[in-house]
This record gives structure tokens, sequence and C-alpha cells, in this order.
């Protein structure tokens, strides 16, 4: 059966942009995929950002993540034009600052749309928008003992 771009589910839903938020306390990545359930949603796409032990062949310690205080308006910006772009049923994006260890999680953000295709370009654009856009520095620290500032 064909999609029905007339049905109402293949629409953009009435208030799609579910969680945005920037928080010092750890992230759920079930908060985040419970906020984007949508019953006319035929995918949801979630991407879970992590620490990593390291970044450009050195060992990374631990990070720590800041923020301008524009920082949420501008997830609210890109979170919209998300929306503008794909028929989006439920949208979601969380990033945490502050002292984060390897293995926490960083950031998380799903999206929820009619199909699985276009919540996977809905979820590439918000992610990628969101690092690039959002005025949120990564300040890295090396087992070596040296720092190096992301973003800033």
């Amino acid at each position: 059966m064909a999609p029905n771009s007339d049905h109402p589910g293949e629409q953009v839903a009435d208030e799609p942009i579910k969680l945005l938020a920037v928080r010092d306390t750890p992230l759920s990545v079930d908060e985040v995929f419970r906020a984007v359930g949508d019953d006319a949603a035929g995918g949801i796409a979630l991407f879970v950002g992590t620490v990593r032990n390291h970044d450009g062949g050195a060992d990374v310690d631990a990070l720590g993540y800041s923020c301008h205080p524009t920082a949420e308006a501008e997830m609210r910006r890109i979170a919209e034009e998300v929306v503008a772009e794909y028929p989006v049923r439920a949208l979601a994006a969380v990033h945490r600052v502050g002292d984060l260890r390897v293995g926490d999680l960083a950031v998380v953000v799903a999206v929820a749309c009619p199909h699985r295709g276009e919540a996977f370009e809905a979820c590439r654009k918000l992610i990628d928008d969101l690092k690039h856009e959002v005025p949120i520095w990564k300040h890295q620290r090396f087992s070596d003992g040296t720092d190096e500032w992301v973003g800033a």
C-alpha cells in the first residue's frame, strides 16, 4: 500500500518538539526514546554520542562540556528547521554539560517520522547541525597531561 500524503499521520505533528535540554546530570536513552513515541511513526532514529577514550591519536582521560546561555534556544532553532524539512512526528535532544568520563553519554537525539528513511535523514541533520551550530564547547584532558578545547 502506497503512503497517502493526505493522511494526518504522514504530516508533521502539531507539536513535534517533545524534549530539548542542556543538562548537568546524566542523560537517559530511555527518556529520549519515550519522548518520541508516536503511533503514526513507522521509524524512530536515535543517536547516542558517548565520550571516547581517544581523539586525534591521543588518549583521552576525561572531558568537560560548557555552553553559552543561548545553547537551548539554538537547539530549538535547529529542531524547528528539521521539523520544517521533514515530516517529523516527534523530536527530542538532550546534551550534557559538566565533567564527563570515558563512556558517559554526551548527547542523545531521536526523531520519529512516518517512514524509516525520513527518520534517519532527520536524525542525521539534527545531530550534525547541533554539533556544528549550538554553542557547546568540549575541553578534553589527555593522559599525557595536555588538554585541548574543541569548538571554542
